[in-house]
């Protein structure tokens, strides 16, 4: 991932937070598809991405750290998309 100043992090977080929040409000989710779930998910896990590695400062930490913390991270969206792929069926 490339690297990006705080205030382009900003804004593309303030990007992804809008396109999470249109899906939301346009009634694309809840209608047992799992399409628009997995893009509010991956949004959300590049959102965390993001955080975690612009405002955590892990971008510069020793690589065992980003691999814990992003693997936290991937496993806890992999755990919930799991969640509601078993709620659907």
């Amino acid at each position: 991932m490339p690297a990006f100043s705080r205030s382009q992090v900003w804004l593309i977080l303030l990007a992804i937070t809008a396109t999470t929040y249109w899906i939301g409000e346009a009634g694309l989710s809840g209608h047992g598809s799992m399409v628009p779930v997995l893009a509010l998910f991956g949004l959300a896990f590049a959102k965390g991405l993001l955080v975690c590695l612009d405002f955590l400062e892990l971008r510069h930490a020793p690589a065992l750290w980003r691999l814990l913390v992003v693997g936290w991270l991937a496993m806890v969206v992999a755990l919930i998309v799991l969640a509601y792929w078993i709620s659907l069926r």
